[in-house]
């Protein structure tokens, strides 16, 4: 089993942690980008890599994760160690007894299972609509009570005259998956705290929200039987490369992706090629420019003083970098580079964080 991950500086050590979106390329196919994670999960387990989480999107042909709980499975079988886990689970398109899915999991690798919850939808609301059956979209303010049905069939803990009383949730673990609340505000921040939950936020599109939202988990944090003092995770969209202006090169598509996103032209991820020579208009530029400023792009010297200055910065015990370039060789080398800048300002003596369970 290989040596945990971990970023050190100025006295204090972060685990390294891995998030993969699966994208799908322009000239690819989805089975392709499910292979590459294969093959990506494999490396990352071998370089230390903490956890390795993917997501649930729909809808969205530049992205091959709509079932994480099924890809989770397959993922598993190609791994011995490393936690495996959701990135999340978009609570609100699921029925809570979604726990058998991860109860599964769980029974099958037990101790390695994280169950991330969300409580955005994952796409766009006509997709959600056809996702639920219904016309009526939650505004996520049953969530809590969404939460607390999932972790009473988790653990078969509903009391007596409860509606759901009678139903199992099969098959029952022996232990129940680590729960972690995912967010990018402060609404799950501070269920997070007030729950006693380990938190992830999503720093990758929602920079300005992530110092609010973890002094407010901090705040808000109770003790409970998950864990004694906060623990908290943020996600950083991450594309190191030999040289910087080749990791510019292979970040640029990412933007035209989400540009292309946020107007309905969602399709492929686009080639660097084909970012290179789109002509943005300047509204677009600032558009792109909001989404990813705060990516951390260059070579390994650049992305580990940014990634050291970030971790000091927040006060976070982990970090979940993504890579979203399309080139699958280049987006492996990008995590392999990270794991040698990690490695090269590890110290030994430099205490590591007190992970949730792991």
């Amino acid at each position: 089993m290989p040596e945990p991950l971990l970023l050190a500086g100025a006295g204090r050590a972060v685990l390294m942690s891995l998030l993969d979106l699966v994208p799908v390329p322009r000239g690819t196919t989805p089975g392709q980008a499910l292979q590459h994670s294969t093959r990506l999960v494999r490396r990352a387990e071998q370089l230390g890599y903490h956890r390795y989480w993917v997501a649930e999107h729909h809808s969205m042909p530049g992205i091959a994760s709509s079932s994480p709980a099924v890809l989770l499975a397959h993922l598993a079988t190609a791994t011995e160690h490393m936690r495996l886990g959701s990135g999340g689970v978009m609570l609100p398109n699921h029925s809570p007894l979604v726990a058998e899915q991860f109860g599964m999991l769980e029974s099958l690798h037990p101790g390695r299972i994280d169950l991330g919850l969300g409580r955005a939808p994952g796409t766009d609301g006509v997709t959600a609509r056809a996702l639920r059956r219904s016309a009526q979209l939650s505004d996520g303010e049953d969530f809590p009570q969404q939460l607390a049905e999932l972790v009473a069939f988790l653990e078969g803990s509903f009391p007596d005259g409860h509606p759901y009383a009678s139903v199992k949730a099969v098959p029952q673990a022996p232990s129940r998956p680590e729960i972690w609340l995912l967010g990018s505000s402060g609404y799950s921040a501070q269920l997070a705290g007030l729950l006693g939950l380990p938190f992830s936020f999503a720093h990758h599109f929602s920079a300005s929200n992530t110092e609010p939202a973890l002094e407010l988990y901090r705040r808000s944090f109770r003790p409970s039987e998950s864990l004694d003092e906060p623990y908290a995770m943020i996600g950083v969209s991450v594309v190191c490369a030999d040289t910087t202006d080749r990791a510019r090169w292979l970040a640029a598509p990412q933007g035209l992706a989400m540009l292309r996103l946020r107007t309905g032209k969602a399709g492929p991820q686009p080639t660097p090629e084909e970012a290179a020579e789109y002509t943005y208009t300047p509204a677009e530029k600032e558009l792109v420019r909001s989404i990813t400023g705060s990516h951390v792009v260059g070579d390994a010297d650049q992305v580990r003083a940014e990634l050291l200055e970030l971790a000091d910065r927040t006060g976070v015990d982990e970090l979940m970098v993504t890579t979203n370039v399309g080139v699958a060789d280049e987006r492996l080398r990008s995590y392999e580079l990270v794991a040698e800048l990690a490695r090269g300002t590890s110290d030994s003596e430099a205490p590591a964080p007190s992970a949730s369970r792991a």
